[in-house]
């Protein structure tokens, strides 16, 4: 591997006009890890969970056990930042250990089935509770869609014009989400309402409990934690990448796990489990037990907040992965380009923003593009594998060596994955959606053999 090469990997060598500019510090970047986790998952997620295991005790040792695995692909994702540390280093990492065509197959399902369908989901969700608290309860699907594909259009635009404009937006409403989530456990230890029966037995779904339950409820639980990668793939951007990334990393991860356990004590503390795995607005529900009058206005206003950070981070992080797999030669070369006065990937920025408009134009609404979507829990499954695999064969140096347990991690990591997938294919809901998701990376390969196999010119 040349020298030049080795340059770009460890994002040394770069100059303030020909690559991205080193101007993210650790807060900006601890609030990319957690601004990119706690989405809009937190507030629905863990009524799946509930129904899944039937218990608090389960459903807690679900989320907990989701976060142990997440903790351990926080310190693989930390160490791998180390040694990688240039934009879209993820892609490197696959391209380096596995070749070029799992590291495009990656970058290519990112951008389209996970990233892009995550834009039209959540820019729908955010306008959606935006419209609510201007009293729009019941709004067209035209008016849905428009106001959707505005705030793509706005986010899009406040990335393409910098970074630290990106990185603000990120900060604050990661503060507003935690504030958020900390209000209702404050709720739930304050006021203690007695919790009410729930839904009649007949109508609650059929848990699959124990075991088998905490492992079917990994997927979505472990679905909430996802996120802190995209750390890495901005990391061509974070000054002192070698020291901020860990910290920001694994100390963004402790956070979110700590609010998440939290915050899913504090729902089944205020609905009880039965009443937690029947609502169909879990927060809403949940503030509403103690505040009726205003707590589902409240929630609607956190859930847009969520939302729109959520949306930010796909359009900070996501086209950065475009850009590092353009510039290794690997997709077309004008995604490769940083605009000279602004510093950022404008090309690949737009590109990633119109493709979430796009999918969601053409897939008709949400409920289309969450059809189209459905296996990004599986596909992300695989490349997390993969990526825990490729730190297992990365040797320390004396100059560089590997962060402490994190060989370990990475097999607890690698493990937890795989019995995501399998988890996957336990509940009868998820099969279908393993197998969309088994059927866009084998799509992916197509576009791969049929143009891109040889590099662009």
């Amino acid at each position: 591997m040349g020298e030049a090469r080795l340059n770009r990997i460890r994002g040394e060598g770069e100059s303030e006009t020909s690559g991205p500019r080193r101007v993210l510090g650790s807060v900006a970047a601890m609030c990319i890890v957690i601004g990119a986790i706690i989405g809009v998952g937190v507030f629905f997620n863990p009524s799946r969970v509930a129904a899944l295991t039937g218990s608090m005790g389960l459903a807690l040792a679900a989320w907990g056990l989701a976060g142990v695995i997440a903790l351990c692909g926080a310190l693989t994702f930390a160490a791998l930042g180390q040694r990688y540390n240039a934009n879209g280093a993820q892609y490197e990492v696959l391209r380096d250990c596995f070749g070029p065509c799992p590291a495009f197959l990656f970058v290519f399902c990112n951008a389209t089935a996970i990233q892009a369908g995550a834009i039209g989901v959540i820019a729908l969700v955010c306008a959606a509770n935006l419209l609510a608290l201007g009293g729009v309860i019941e709004a067209g699907p035209g008016v849905l869609l428009a106001a959707a594909l505005g705030l793509i259009a706005v986010v899009t635009a406040t990335n393409a014009a910098g970074v630290k404009w990106g990185s603000r937006v990120q900060i604050v409403t990661v503060v507003a989400k935690v504030l958020a989530l900390a209000c209702i456990v404050g709720l739930a230890v304050i006021a203690r309402p007695e919790v009410a029966p729930g839904a009649p037995a007949e109508s609650a779904p059929k848990a699959i409990g124990g075991f088998g339950g905490v492992i079917a409820a990994l997927v979505p639980a472990f679905f909430a934690y996802g996120g802190w990668q995209q750390a890495l793939w901005i990391s061509g951007e974070v000054r002192e990448p070698r020291r901020t990334l860990p910290r920001a990393i694994l100390g963004g991860v402790l956070i979110v796990v700590v609010v998440y356990l939290a915050a899913n004590w504090a729902y089944l503390a205020l609905l009880g489990p039965q009443g937690v795995s029947t609502s169909k607005a879990l927060a809403a529900d949940a503030v509403s037990r103690v505040f009726p009058e205003w707590g589902r206005r409240a929630i609607a206003a956190a859930v847009a907040i969520s939302a729109f950070g959520v949306l930010n981070a796909q359009l900070l992080s996501g086209p950065r992965l475009i850009y590092g797999m353009a510039a290794d030669g690997r997709f077309f070369r004008p995604f490769a380009r940083i605009h000279p006065r602004l510093g950022t990937p404008a090309p690949a920025i737009v590109l990633l923003g119109a493709v979430g408009a796009g999918l969601l134009v053409a897939a008709g609404g949400a409920d289309g593009v969450e059809r189209l979507v459905a296996g990004s829990v599986f596909v992300d499954g695989v490349f997390f594998a993969l990526t825990g695999i490729a730190l297992l064969t990365l040797r320390g140096t004396p100059e560089q060596p590997l962060l402490p347990g994190a060989k370990a991690a990475a097999g607890v990591f690698v493990f937890g994955e795989l019995g995501v997938i399998v988890g996957a294919f336990l509940a009868a809901d998820m099969r279908v959606a393993a197998i969309s998701g088994a059927a866009w990376i084998a799509a992916a390969a197509v576009v791969y053999a049929a143009w891109f196999r040889a590099k662009p010119r």
